[in-house]
């Protein structure tokens, strides 16, 4: 788990910021941007992530903070992605869970909903729905994208003991 959250802060996956919590470790504060081309383009997604005791054995516990239009996540948060559930294997990384989500932001699929409302909007008129979808993304999180990747960048630091140039934050 060390290893995997090392590479996860020295190499992090285009759009995606996961940085873990000072006080446990096994819990993720994640930022995903919107993938270009799709509704929730130029969008910035907070998620909570947390390892549980089984992990590897058991999959991530995720969820979206963040409201989004989207017909595979309910009002609640939670994500209907089949790796994060029957298809879950020990070989998976929190990284491949993270690009995973991100690319159902790109590829929604009303057929395998979470959301039944908003499927059936997506199967009557896609169009419409990409259109909620876009006029519902929270464009006003870029600063506070921003401020999550300054403290994984100073995670960094700290743990390189930079302490000097990280006094005050």
């Amino acid at each position: 788990m060390q290893q995997e959250t090392q590479r996860l802060l020295s190499e992090p996956a285009p759009g995606i910021s996961a940085s873990p919590s000072e006080e446990n470790m096994r819990y993720f504060n994640v930022m995903i941007l919107g993938p270009t081309q799709s509704p929730y383009e130029g969008g910035v997604f907070k998620l909570e992530l947390f390892l549980p005791e089984e992990y590897p054995m058991a999959a991530p516990k995720v969820r979206f903070l963040t409201k989004i239009y989207h017909p595979n996540i309910d009002k609640l948060g939670r994500i209907c992605l089949d790796i994060l559930k029957d298809k879950w294997s020990p070989a998976l990384q929190i990284r491949t869970v993270l690009l995973s989500i991100q690319a159902l932001l790109s590829a929604p699929n009303p057929d395998d909903p979470l959301s039944e409302n908003i499927a059936k909007h997506w199967k009557s008129n896609e169009a419409e729905a990409v259109e909620t979808g876009r006029n519902s993304t929270p464009l006003g999180l870029f600063f506070f994208g921003l401020y999550l990747i300054l403290r994984s960048f100073i995670l960094i630091l700290r743990r390189l003991n930079y302490d000097q140039f990280t006094e005050g934050f």
